[in-house]
C-alpha cells in the first residue's frame, strides 16, 4: 500500500525563484522542493569544473600530496587497495590512470569478499610486503582498518586512507582514526570540506585533483577520469548535488564519446548505445558489482586498465556472464526465503529476520532489499559464513526505521557490524539469531503508519500547462538522483475515455484522457498490471 503525499516547499524561497527567474513555475516549485538556495540556483543548473571545492580543504590531504610527491620523485612502488564493489573499482580506477601520468611504479589489489572479507585484511599487506611496496593507498576502505595500518606501519609500509565512508567514536564521543600517515575522509570531525557527499571514488577524484594541481598535470586527462567517477557517485547511490552533479554530468558526457576500450566494449555487451544514470545503475554497474559478488572485482579494474581490444571484449563479456548468473541466483534465492516467510508468517513481524543457508552471502543484500520492498518493512537476511556455527547477514530499512543505529542496541549479539541508516552488514553467532529476531521485535518503535510507502509529489499539474518548452526546461535539472529524484507530478479530475494494450508483450497502452472537457491522447511503455486496483 502507498500513501500520496504534495511536497510542502519554503514558500518564500519558491516565490524568491518567481520573482527573480527565466523559468516556469514549474521548475520553480522543484527547485524549491528540492531546498536549492536561490543563490546556488546556476550553480546546480549549469555544474562546471570551476565551481569544484578547493581539494586542499579536505583534512590531511596536504600531507598526502607530500607524501605522493615524495614517493612519485623517489619512484617508490605505489599500491591501491580498493574495493569489490563499483565505487571501490571506480576509486580504484581514478587513483590507478591519475598516478599512472606521473609513475609508471604502481600496482593494485582489490580483496576478495569472501576470502578476505571488506576492506584492506592483514592478508593483502603481507602481499604487499612481497613484491616490494612502499605505499599504499587505500579508496573506498580503510577508515576502520586499526589493526592492519598499525600492521602495516609495523612492517615499514606508508599508509594513506582515502575513505568516505561513516567514522568510528569511542565512549565519550571522540572520533578514532586509524593510525595512517593520512587520513583523508569528508566525513572526519576535524575537516572543514564543504560538501560530504562524495563517494569513494569522489575522495579518490579529490586526491587527484590536488596532486595534478600540485606537479601540474594535463587538467584534460584529469577531467576524463570522471567518467569512472560517474559511475562510483550513481552506483553507490550518494546525493547528486554539489560537485556530485558536475561529476555525474560531464562523466555521462564522456562515457558517451569514451575512447576507454573497456567502457566501449561494456556498452557493446550489455546493448547500451546512450549512457545515462539509468543504464549505469541498472546495466553496467551490476556488471561489476557481480565480478565482486561472485568472482574477483578485479576484472572490472582489469577492464577499464586494459589497451587490448580483444582482451577487454573477453572482460565484457566474462562480466556480463557472471551479472546474468547473478541474476538467475538472486531469482531463485528470493523465491526460498518469500516462501519460508509466508510458511513462517514472518510478514507478520515489524522486523523481518529471515536465514537460508542455500544463499550465496553476496546477493544477502539484493534479496533483502527486494523482500523490503514487497512488504515495505525493514528486513534482515541472514547465511552461512565461511566459518563453522558463524551467519552473515545483510539488512535493508524503510524510510522511518534507523536500521544501524538500532542494530548497534545489541552490541552483544554480533560479531562483526557495519553500516548505516538504511543498510547494514553484519556476522553472528548462529545461537544469537532468534534472540535477535525477538529483541528487534520487541520494541520495534514502529506502527502501521510506518508500513505505508510515502509517495511524494512535487506539485498538483494540469495537462494544459505541459508542453514542450517545459519539457526541455526539466531537462537542467538532470541527471536525477538520490536528493534530486526525478520530477513526480500528480493530478486531479482525470477521466480515463479509452484504453487499449498493444506490443507483442501486451506493455504498451494506449489512452485517451479527458480532464476540463478537453482530451489527451497517451501512451504508457510498462507493465500494465501495476495499473489495475
Amino acid at each position: 500500500m502507498k500513501k500520496w503525499f504534495i511536497k510542502s516547499d519554503n514558500g518564500l524561497t519558491k516565490e524568491n525563484f518567481l520573482n527573480n527567474s527565466e523559468f516556469s513555475y514549474i521548475t520553480c516549485q522543484l527547485l524549491a522542493n528540492r531546498k536549492i538556495d536561490y543563490n546556488n540556483v546556476k550553480k546546480f543548473l549549469y555544474p562546471d569544473y570551476k565551481y569544484l571545492h578547493n581539494p586542499f580543504l579536505m583534512k590531511d590531504l596536504d600531507t598526502a600530496i607530500e607524501i605522493l610527491v615524495e614517493a612519485i620523485d623517489s619512484n617508490l612502488h605505489i599500491q591501491i587497495v580498493g574495493d569489490y564493489d563499483q565505487d571501490g573499482n571506480s576509486a580504484t580506477v581514478v587513483l590507478y590512470k591519475g598516478l599512472s601520468y606521473f609513475t609508471d611504479n604502481i600496482s593494485f589489489a582489490i580483496p576478495h569478499r569472501i576470502e578476505d572479507g571488506y576492506g584492506i585484511s592483514k592478508g593483502i599487506v603481507d602481499n604487499a610486503k612481497e613484491d616490494g611496496v612502499d605505499l599504499i593507498i587505500t579508496c573506498d576502505n580503510g577508515i576502520s582498518a586499526f589493526d592492519v595500518v598499525e600492521y602495516s606501519n609495523s612492517l615499514n609500509i606508508q599508509m594513506i586512507i582515502t575513505d568516505h565512508h561513516q567514522l568510528c567514536f569511542d565512549d565519550e564521543g571522540n572520533q578514532i582514526l586509524p593510525k595512517a600517515i593520512a587520513v583523508i575522509n569528508p566525513h572526519r570531525v576535524d575537516c572543514e570540506y564543504p560538501f560530504k557527499e562524495l563517494c569513494g571514488a569522489g575522495v579518490a577524484f579529490k586526491l587527484m585533483q590536488a596532486l595534478f594541481d600540485e606537479l601540474g598535470g594535463d587538467e584534460n586527462y584529469l577531467i576524463d577520469l570522471l567518467q569512472f567517477v560517474s559511475m562510483g557517485t550513481v552506483c553507490d547511490v550518494v546525493d547528486l548535488v554539489d560537485e556530485n552533479r558536475f561529476f555525474v554530468k560531464k562523466g555521462l558526457e564522456i562515457l558517451n564519446t569514451s575512447d576507454n576500450i573497456g567502457v566501449n566494449k561494456l556498452k557493446v555487451e550489455n546493448g547500451v548505445t546512450k549512457v545515462t544514470t539509468t543504464s549505469l545503475g541498472f546495466k553496467l554497474g551490476p556488471c561489476i558489482n557481480a565480478a565482486g559478488r561472485l568472482e574477483s572485482a578485479s576484472i572490472g579494474v582489469d577492464l577499464f586498465l586494459e589497451t587490448n581490444e580483444e582482451v577487454a571484449e573477453n572482460y565484457a563479456k566474462k562480466l556480463v556472464d557472471l551479472n546474468e548468473k547473478r541474476k538467475s541466483l538472486t531469482t531463485e534465492a528470493y523465491s526460498r526465503v518469500i516462501l519460508k516467510i509466508k510458511e513462517n508468517m514472518y510478514y507478520e513481524d515489524d522486523i523481518i529476520v529471515v536465514y537460508d543457508e542455500s544463499i550465496h552471502e553476496s546477493i544477502a543484500g539484493i534479496v533483502a532489499g527486494r523482500i523490503k520492498d514487497f512488504y515495505y518493512k525493514p528486513t534482515l537476511v541472514f547465511t552461512n559464513a565461511k566459518e563453522e556455527g558463524m551467519l552473515k547477514g545483510s539488512a535493508r530499512s524503510i524510510e522511518d526505521y534507523d536500521i544501524i543505529s538500532k542494530l548497534r542496541e545489541f552490541p552483544n549479539l554480533f560479531e562483526k557490524l557495519g553500516g548505516h541508516a538504511m543498510a547494514a552488514g553484519f556476522t553472528i553467532n548462529i545461537n544469537n539469531l532468534d534472540v535477535l529476531r525477538v529483541e528487534l521485535n520487541k520494541n520495534s518503535g514502529l506502527n502501521s503508519e510506518d508500513f505505508i510507502e510515502k509517495v511524494k509529489i512535487d506539485c498538483s499539474l494540469d495537462f494544459k500547462l505541459l508542453n514542450f518548452n517545459i519539457v526541455e526546461e526539466l531537462k537542467l535539472l538532470e541527471p536525477y538522483g538520490k536528493a534530486n529524484p526525478e520530477p513526480l507530478f500528480g493530478t486531479r479530475n482525470v477521466e480515463i475515455k479509452s484504453l487499449s494494450i498493444i506490443g507483442n508483450n501486451k506493455n504498451v497502452i494506449i489512452l485517451v484522457l479527458s480532464q476540463d472537457e478537453n482530451e489527451y491522447s497517451g501512451i504508457i511503455f510498462t507493465n500494465f498490471d501495476k495499473y489495475i486496483m
